[in-house]
């Protein structure tokens, strides 16, 4: 019985030096040499502070600045804490009065919007933290930043090109705005 405890033990010891600590420093290790932004969470740093990450949304609700699409996460909008949808199935009336409350925020924003918002503009993603809008977003957004903020359309559509990231390797999703990337080149023009 010794001799098997003995063993059993010798084991347990071996696989979680392998499992627990030699394996994650390697990984770790590697991460850090290969893709080292990535690895330390996609952070966006301007005049040297960290203003968030590329990879989770953050709540913007001045008409200054473009405003990314609804959290679905509790507690407080884009809570990585908390990422996931919000289960509510396309029958629930909350999902309804959640999309009536932002269409009705978009309107009384900019009344001279056209009819047809985005659809990205009034629902959440399914993690609750999508960083990103779809161009059709940002350009609808456009006259409103740019009546807010004093600058003419055309800067403001200058930033979106700019600041807009293409499909994935040509063909995968749909070409894309980073809201916070957007809203910090909005800052640095004004």
């Amino acid at each position: 019985m010794l001799p098997r405890l003995r063993a059993s033990l010798v084991m347990l010891g071996l696989l979680t030096a392998l499992t627990g600590v030699a394996y994650p420093l390697v990984v770790t290790g590697v991460a850090q040499a290969v893709f080292p932004a990535q690895a330390n969470g996609s952070l966006i740093e301007a005049s040297g502070k960290v203003r968030g990450s590329r990879l989770i949304g953050q709540p913007f609700e001045d008409a200054r600045y473009f405003w990314g699409r609804l959290s679905a996460t509790s507690s407080v909008p884009y809570n990585g804490d908390a990422s996931g949808g919000s289960n509510l199935g396309p029958l629930n009336p909350v999902l309804l009065d959640n999309a009536r409350a932002r269409l009705r925020a978009l309107r009384e924003a900019d009344p001279g919007a056209p009819a047809s918002v985005p659809v990205d503009l009034v629902t959440a993603s399914g993690s609750g933290l999508d960083p990103d809008i779809s161009i059709a977003a940002a350009q609808y957004q456009v006259p409103r930043v740019a009546r807010a903020r004093g600058m003419s359309e055309s800067e403001v559509r200058a930033i979106v090109a700019a600041t807009a990231e293409p499909r994935q390797l040509g063909v995968l999703g749909e070409p894309v705005v980073n809201v916070l990337e957007a809203n910090l080149a909005l800052d640095g023009k004004r």
